[in-house]
Order: structure tokens, then C-alpha cells, then sequence
């Protein structure tokens, strides 16, 4: 496709579904940064719900509505085991509290988290597993609760730069709002190497404690930009020379012919669960491609989307 010819093959008009429809790291040597002040470990019963600081757990082990999210990403409260470690060792916000199940004193599996936090500071409190189950927000906590301050904000003016010669690889995220979709689509974009995931303000999940477990602690790592509509956001990007690319199961475009575009500033829109991409997002868009489906279903899961788009753009730069 030739700049020249860019909305020439737009989205295709009419209706049309969703196109969407960890390996376990080295702890690695502990951080030397004090986060927080205080022991290195205490041994009191104090749980996540009844502790000092007023940004506890809200517990109740449900998630917020996510059609009224918080004014920032979140992030606040962090569960299981992959996403506290990497919590930890990314030292890029204040930790302020990691609870343990009591009967994990002492467990191997647990053992590089409270290792880490002594190094950093951190105060670790075992409690019991009923209480901490209680707190949890996600279904599986595996035993390890931290609160932490909220996740931090990318500034989207530095998502539109080509940075060590990279050039954008964005993922917007037009109105999901499964947490679990959410965390797996950031973990996915984490391993092919996206440089930005743009979400809505409104009308999308943020960081649950269920997004921050399913991205396995990939939300440290990841940038991610709130923006206040996505359809303006697109259109700023095309002002800025970016590509901009929906999934669509109806398009006429196979996702394989993404490979001309890969080397270009891009970026990849994922619609809605059930929904698919909205109608001002679709226009914004200068091509909507689809996955080819050989099966009897007619679309994947968002996140499964989001892998194989994402990997399709890396695979085409490593060929550059």
C-alpha cells in the first residue's frame, strides 16, 4: 500500500462482528532501592483490608464495574505470584505493602518475592489464607497480595516518536471490558515488542487486579495511554505519519497481508468483545483486516487477536 494511496482501502461499511472476538522469569539479583520505609518483614496479623494506608483492597473478591472506571489506569492493588514479582524487580512505582497466605512461610515458591521486598524495603505480612482470599479482588491470588501506588500514565506525544530507531507500534483497545481479555491482550503485546497500548477513559476496563495478574506483570513493562476518545486519538495518529489498522471478521483483507505496513509506524485497533470495532473507530481506520477462520466459528477471542496481529507486525520488521 503506497502513502499516496492511504484510506483507499478503508473500512468496508456495514455491520460485521469482533475479528477478535509467561514463561516463569529468573527473580534475578534483588533491587537495592528502598520503596517503603520499615521492616523488611512482619510477622503481625495485620491484613490488606485493615492496615494503615487508606488505599487497601476493597475486597469482596469482585471486580470494580468496569463501565466506571477510576480517573487514572489503577493498578493500586496486585495479585498472584508472576505479577507481584514483576511488580517488584521492575522498581518503577512505590510499593507499599506485600501480604503472603501464612501457610507459605517458608515456601520455595514464594521465597524470591520476600527476598526481594527485604531488599527493597518493603514490609511482607503473612496473614491467613481466608483473609487474604477474602481481599482478593481476582479469583486466583495464589496466596501473594501487594498494594502498591497507582500505575503510572504514558505520555501519548512520546508513543508517536520513533525512539533507538524503533518505530511506533501501537495496539488501541476499542472497549473491552474483560479484565481478563485486558490483561492477556498487554502480556501478548509485552512479547512482540509494542511500544504503546492506547485505552479509552471511558467505556473500557483499566488495571484490575485481574489485568495486572493475566499480563503476568506485564503492566510494569508495557507503556499504556489513556486517552479521552479513540476515535480523535486515531486521526492524531494519522497526522502523525501512523498506520492505522482494525480487525474486522468482515473485512475483505486477509491479516497476512499486513506485511507492507509492518515497517511502517502502525497501529493495530482491536474491537470489542461481541461488538467489534465501533463505527467512528472503523472510519478512522485506513484499512480493517481479517483473520482467516477454516474452522466452523467465525472469530477468536480479542486477546488470541491481539497475539496473532501483534506477531504478524514483528514478524514482517525482523524480516526488514
Amino acid at each position: 500500500m503506497s502513502k499516496q494511496g492511504r484510506g483507499s482501502s478503508g473500512p468496508k461499511r456495514g455491520g460485521g462482528g469482533s475479528g477478535a472476538g509467561g514463561g516463569k522469569r529468573s527473580a534475578g539479583r534483588p533491587g537495592q532501592r528502598g520503596n517503603a520505609a520499615g521492616r523488611g518483614q512482619s510477622r503481625s496479623s495485620r491484613g490488606p483490608g485493615t492496615g494503615r494506608r487508606s488505599g487497601g483492597p476493597q475486597g469482596g473478591g469482585r471486580e470494580a464495574d468496569p463501565r466506571t472506571p477510576g480517573r487514572g489506569l489503577g493498578g493500586k492493588q496486585v495479585e498472584g505470584r508472576q505479577a507481584v514479582r514483576e511488580l517488584l524487580m521492575a522498581e518503577k512505582r512505590k510499593v507499599y505493602d506485600i501480604f503472603i497466605s501464612g501457610e507459605l512461610e517458608g515456601d520455595a515458591g514464594v521465597s524470591d518475592i520476600v527476598e526481594i521486598a527485604r531488599a527493597q524495603r518493603v514490609p511482607v505480612t503473612y496473614i491467613a489464607r481466608a483473609k487474604l482470599d477474602r481481599d482478593a479482588r481476582s479469583e486466583a491470588p495464589q496466596g501473594v497480595l501487594a498494594m502498591a501506588a497507582e500505575l503510572g500514565e504514558a505520555d501519548l506525544g512520546e508513543l508517536l516518536r520513533t525512539r533507538n530507531g524503533v518505530k511506533p507500534f501501537l495496539v488501541a483497545v476499542d472497549g473491552v471490558t474483560d479484565p481478563g481479555n485486558l490483561g492477556a491482550i498487554i502480556r501478548n503485546c509485552d512479547g512482540a515488542g509494542v511500544t504503546g497500548v492506547l485505552l479509552p477513559k471511558h467505556r473500557a476496563v483499566h488495571v484490575t487486579p485481574t489485568v495486572a495478574k493475566a499480563s503476568a506483570g506485564a503492566i510494569e513493562h508495557v507503556p499504556i495511554a489513556l486517552v479521552p476518545g479513540l476515535p480523535a486519538t486515531l486521526a492524531q495518529l494519522k497526522d502523525h505519519g501512523i498506520w492505522i489498522v482494525g480487525l474486522d471478521d468482515g473485512a475483505d483483507r486477509a491479516l497476512f497481508e499486513l506485511e507492507t505496513l509492518a515497517t511502517e509506524p502502525i497501529c493495530i485497533v482491536l474491537g470489542a468483545e461481541g461488538d467489534g470495532l465501533s463505527r467512528l473507530v472503523r472510519e478512522r481506520c485506513d484499512s480493517i483486516v481479517a483473520i482467516p477462520m477454516r474452522g466452523s466459528v467465525s472469530s477468536l477471542n480479542v486477546s488470541a487477536a491481539a497475539a496473532l496481529s501483534t506477531y504478524e507486525v514483528t514478524r514482517g520488521r525482523t524480516r526488514k
